[in-house]
């Protein structure tokens, strides 16, 4: 397929892929697709598992993937408006009952005292999406600037068994749940914020996005297949594509990665979902192992993105 021929199979898929190609690959920001997300298809489908307590699954972050945590995750995703009542209250209701001790999110009854890094920067990524109330996420980012490791990255275990090594998981989900909360234009300790995403994300470039800053090497394969939702998993699309939401320069040091992106590109010239989490769903929006319309998305923005800064692969630039 050519480049028209993907568009117009990704303006097949459901209308918050449609939503996000019109604005990200076509320049178009359609309002009225970005109001239709939530009354109809995926939008739709999440929301009527809501429950009248306003929660999803067993409770906040149990059972993985159907919590109350991963839904509101989910639909973060999906871009929908954010002006959204029962998501905001449900939001809410986790901010006026299940605070830790430390600030952050409470998992369960049991962990009163410790949050966790990585679930507090996912909360904070889609409160702040869904406009919850700054006040009310301040000791949240108080909770996550605790936590900067000093090679500037973050681990959820600094707060349970120690860690002396940031996490990659744990990196991501930080970045872009406090690039979230300044996007939205909430103004808390700002510079402070500013400071610690620059640290995290020369975190990440240091590792050329999946390699060992010492050996080299590969640091997991599972950070080279492509899954979505990515729940609290890092790879290495996911990386990227926070980098060009963010609207980062190009830096040389995601060459290997852009690399890895493009040589995975099937010769239709879309991207395989290559993975799905195990884990209980409300619904399979796509299938591991076939053409998936989130990573073709993800990957062409990526590349539209981050191939304006000047990276060259050796077949020339912007090769979508």
């Amino acid at each position: 397929m050519d480049e028209k021929q993907i568009i117009e199979w990704l303006l097949q898929g459901d209308v918050s892929i449609q939503y996000q190609v019109q604005r990200d690959l076509l320049g178009t920001d359609r309002k009225d697709l970005q109001d239709r997300i939530l009354n109809e298809g995926w939008g739709k489908q999440f929301l009527s598992e809501r429950k009248p307590s306003g929660h999803w699954g067993d409770r906040f972050y149990q059972p993985k993937w159907i919590s109350t945590h991963y839904t509101l995750l989910d639909l973060r995703h999906l871009e929908p408006n954010p002006d959204n009542g029962p998501v905001q209250e449900s939001i809410a209701q986790v901010l006026n009952t299940l605070k830790a001790e430390d600030g952050g999110i409470q998992l369960g009854p049991s962990t009163s005292q410790h949050s966790d890094v990585c679930v507090n920067g996912m909360f904070l990524n889609y409160a702040s999406y869904f406009k919850a109330s700054e006040k009310g996420l301040q000791s949240v980012v108080d909770c996550l600037l605790h936590e900067i490791m000093p090679d500037g990255g973050f681990n959820c275990r600094s707060t349970r068994s120690g860690a002396r090594h940031s996490s990659m998981h744990s990196t991501i989900s930080v970045l872009e749940g406090l690039s979230e909360f300044l996007k939205a234009g909430y103004r808390y300790r700002k510079d402070d914020i500013l400071t610690a995403l620059q640290n995290a994300e020369e975190f990440l470039l240091i590792h050329r996005l999946f390699l060992s800053d010492r050996t080299g090497e590969v640091i997991h394969g599972d950070f080279l297949r492509l899954a979505f939702p990515g729940r609290w998993k890092y790879d290495i699309l996911r990386a990227l594509d926070y980098f060009q939401r963010s609207e980062r320069q190009w830096d040389e040091r995601m060459d290997d990665a852009l690399s890895m992106i493009l040589q995975k590109r099937n010769k239709t010239g879309t991207w395989h979902m290559q993975a799905a989490h195990p884990g209980e769903v409300h619904f399979v929006m796509e299938k591991a192992g076939q053409p998936g319309r989130w990573n073709t998305l993800r990957a062409m923005r990526v590349l539209k993105q981050l191939g304006d800064g000047g990276w060259v692969d050796g077949c020339g630039r912007n090769r979508i």
